[in-house]
Formats: C-alpha cells, sequence, structure tokens
C-alpha cells in the first residue's frame, strides 16, 4: 500500500469469498475450501443456495501444524464420489496459506478426471478482485476460458476497482452503514414527477446477480406510469447483453430479458452485459448526451456510483443500492435520493426469475393511493 492510499477501517468483502463467487460464475460444480471449516461459512451457505456446493477441508490445530494435505486429498475424492462434478473448484485460506500448503500436489495425487480450478488465495489482499483475478487464471490454465475472455474480465476489475476507490465503499476511510432515504417519501416524490408529465431515465446497472431485484424496480416505475398514463414519458436502460460475461452471468441476463418481455416493458437500450456495471456508465453518459439531455429526472438501480454526472448533474436523481456503506458517496456527488435495498443478495442467490424489491413494492403501494 503507498502512501497516498487510504487506510480503510470498515470491513469489507474478502478474496477468498470473491474467488468463491467466481467459481460459482464459471458453472463450478464443487468448491473445497481448504482451511478452517468456519472460514467464509456465510457466503458458503448462500453460495449452496445458487447450485454450487461448498465443502471444506475443516483444517483443526493440527493441521495449523502438520499441514492437510492428506484431508485434502480425502475431500477431493469423496466431493467427486458425491456430487460427481463436472468442473471442481480448490480454494485457498489464509490457514493453508499461511503454512504454504501447496494444493496442487494433493490435486495431483488425487488426480480427478475433470477440470480443476485451483486458487491460491487469501483474505489478506486489499483489494477483493485479487480473488476473481486468481480464479480466472487458473481458468485459463484449465482451458474453461480463452484469453480474450480473460483479458476482458481483468480490464473489468481494474476498472471495478477504480470505482470503488473514487466514489464507492473504499472512497474513505470510514463510511458508516445507512439505510438511506425513507422509501414511501422517494415514491411519492416519483409518482409526483410522473404526474407532472416529467420525462425520466429508469437505469439499471446492476451487478450480476443482484440484477433479479434491481429489475422489479424497473417493473415497478413502468407499471405505475402506465397506469398514470404516462409511460411514454419514460427511457429504459438495462445492462443485460446476454452475449457478455461468464457462463452464469449470461444465464441471469436471459431471464432478466425474458421477464422484461413477459411484463410487457421495452428496453429501450441496452447499455452492456452483466458484469460490465464499472464500465456501462460511460455508455449511459454518450447515451444522454446524445439524445436525452432534456430529460429531469432519472431512476438509477445497482451501482450507480459508476454512471459519470456529467449528463446528469440537471436531473433529479433517485438511486437505489445495495451498500449501506454507498448512501453519503452517492449524496456527496449530487444524488439526491438515495435508498438501500437490504439483504438484497441473499434474496437474489438461488432465482431465475425477477423478485419483489421493497422499493418496487412501496411505489406500487403509494400509487394505489395517489
Amino acid at each position: 500500500m503507498t502512501q497516498k492510499e487510504i487506510s480503510i477501517i470498515h470491513p469489507r468483502p474478502s478474496s477468498i469469498v470473491a474467488a468463491l463467487y467466481t467459481l460459482r460464475d464459471l458453472n463450478v460444480d464443487v468448491a473445497i475450501l481448504h482451511g478452517p471449516p468456519g472460514c467464509s461459512f456465510k457466503h458458503a451457505r448462500l453460495l449452496e443456495e445458487d447450485g454450487i456446493h461448498v465443502v471444506t477441508t475443516g483444517l483443526d490445530e493440527n493441521g495449523f501444524v502438520f499441514g492437510g494435505h492428506d484431508r485434502l486429498v480425502q475431500v477431493i475424492n469423496k466431493s467427486i464420489e458425491l456430487f460427481n462434478p463436472k468442473i471442481l473448484g480448490v480454494v485457498g485460506t489464509c490457514a493453508s496459506m499461511i503454512i504454504g500448503e501447496e494444493m496442487h500436489e494433493a490435486v495431483l495425487e488425487a488426480n480427478p478426471d475433470i477440470p480443476v480450478i485451483e486458487v491460491e488465495v487469501h483474505a489478506g489482499y486489499h483489494n477483493n478482485t485479487k480473488g476473481v483475478l486468481f480464479a480466472l487464471e487458473s481458468a485459463l490454465d484449465a482451458g474453461i476460458i480463452d484469453h480474450k475472455e480473460f483479458e476482458r474480465q481483468e480490464y473489468l476489475l481494474i476498472k471495478a476497482t477504480e470505482v470503488e476507490k473514487k466514489f464507492g465503499a473504499a472512497s474513505k476511510e470510514y463510511l458508516a452503514p445507512s439505510r438511506g432515504d425513507l422509501k414511501y417519501k422517494v415514491a411519492k416524490r416519483l409518482i409526483e414527477l410522473l404526474k407532472e408529465g416529467k420525462k425520466g431515465l429508469v437505469i439499471m446497472n446492476a451487478k450480476k446477480e443482484t440484477g433479479y431485484m434491481f429489475a422489479d424496480i424497473t417493473l415497478a416505475v413502468n407499471e405505475v406510469a402506465e397506469t398514470l398514463g404516462k409511460k411514454e414519458n419514460l427511457v429504459n436502460m438495462a445492462n443485460i447483453d446476454p452475449e457478455l460475461g461468464l457462463p452464469r452471468v449470461r444465464q441471469h441476463a436471459e431471464y432478466i430479458m425474458r421477464d422484461f418481455i413477459a411484463h410487457g416493458v421495452e428496453i429501450h437500450e441496452i447499455i452492456g452485459g452483466m458484469d460490465e456495471y464499472p464500465v456501462a456508465g460511460e455508455k449511459v453518459n454518450e447515451l444522454i448526451k446524445e439524445k436525452y439531455s432534456d430529460y429531469d429526472f432519472a431512476v438509477i438501480t445497482g451501482v450507480p456510483h459508476a454512471i459519470p454526472m456529467d449528463n446528469l448533474r440537471q436531473m433529479e436523481l433517485i438511486s437505489i443500492t445495495n451498500g449501506p456503506r454507498q448512501v453519503l458517496p452517492l449524496k456527496e456527488i449530487g444524488h439526491e435520493h438515495v435508498m438501500v435495498e437490504i439483504d438484497l443478495h441473499p434474496k437474489t442467490l438461488g432465482v431465475s426469475e425477477i423478485v419483489e424489491s421493497e422499493f418496487g413494492a412501496t411505489l406500487r403501494e403509494v400509487a394505489k393511493e395517489a
């Protein structure tokens, strides 16, 4: 860490967890955490809800001293016996990496007849994107992805880190978590704007599976606008290009587009893939400049801080994120109304259709009284 970098003191996601989610996006069937049984417990349990088996070698004090080679070989063989995976992941932890465990030797000894993505990672990196990068490098070596996709992912990781350091949860030494503005008050304001005939942009710039809930806000705004006879005043944008991203990410885009079509919601502008949230904002910026500079307000969901403010400053901004530490940074750059969808992530793992959001539900109810 250089002297110019901020010394962040609030907790953040770890590289181990980032590696696990990347294995999930690569459609890995089983991920073996080589470490203590409680390492990354919460996310391991959540990922099991999303279709990937996460098991552990359960290293104990004896393993910390003498290593866990034999135990890892046993768990690899047991996982193949139990789950018959097509792709296997083996992920390091702080404990196994500190003792210098050679995971590759255990994989060679087990010699499974399937591709194995080995991720030598611990939680001691300031940027959790390191865990993603290590998983992708191993996937490249195993022939799961090609060089073109690896380079694309590497570029997106760099841009994601830049966004978080400039405008996100890594932008300040300490950010207190906040629930943001009251949803019913913002819903009332949004309905006022629609009733007044103001023109609005509904922009979904969501990160992967979180899109299942942020898409509900796009649905709700369109439903209410239609009820008020103002649907033609809206332009919808979403980063749901089904041709871009790792296998699981492309699938999310297909499902969300399917649901938009089923609800009669037209997406006027596709602004990128569901892993392109760090860069899709640039496309939004250009689109507004070229076609929508006279719009009055914007409802932005997902990663609002990745969209440049250049052409948004004249609009009233209503933004919804799932990061309680994102409220203050968004307020500081000019987002007038900022709300948080609490518990979004647990509700969007393991689903394959749009799920109801708090703000969407609130907006629909307030509209009934309007």
